[in-house]
């Protein structure tokens, strides 16, 4: 007689499956701190916001990967939810009133540059996405 063995390929998609989300949520934070921080970039002493146009372009990658993970679009998107509150933390004053969003000018304006260009290849992504 032999002992059954339990079915343990169903815990290892399981556990495979919140690492990877994990990661692309971490990338997430990531990607926010950078383009925050780069956001300032000049040419020519005028902005050129490059850091959003990336980072859009990142979080668009990143909601991709998450979908082919996970058939939930809001656990998808796992990486655009900790980008987006990412982003709100790095609006609020630091030690020292100490900011990364403000100044004149441009950038005043930063923050809501930074989201709206962030923020729409990612929403595009999930949109198009094909519904099952």
């Amino acid at each position: 007689m032999t002992a059954s063995r339990p079915d343990r390929t169903a815990d290892h998609h399981f556990v495979l499956r919140a690492v990877v989300l994990g990661v692309l949520a971490l990338d997430g934070v990531i990607s926010a701190v950078v383009a925050a921080l780069l956001l300032q970039i000049r040419i020519g002493g005028f902005p050129f916001p490059i850091s959003a146009l990336i980072s859009g372009a990142v979080n668009a990658a990143l909601v991709w990967a998450g979908l082919q993970w996970t058939s939930s679009p809001r656990l998808g998107a796992i990486s655009l939810w900790t980008w987006l509150l990412t982003l709100g933390a790095l609006t609020l004053g630091g030690p020292g009133d100490d900011v990364v969003f403000g100044g004149p000018g441009f950038d005043q304006y930063g923050a809501l540059v930074l989201l709206i260009l962030g923020v729409l290849p990612a929403a595009a992504v999930l949109w198009r996405r094909p519904r099952r």
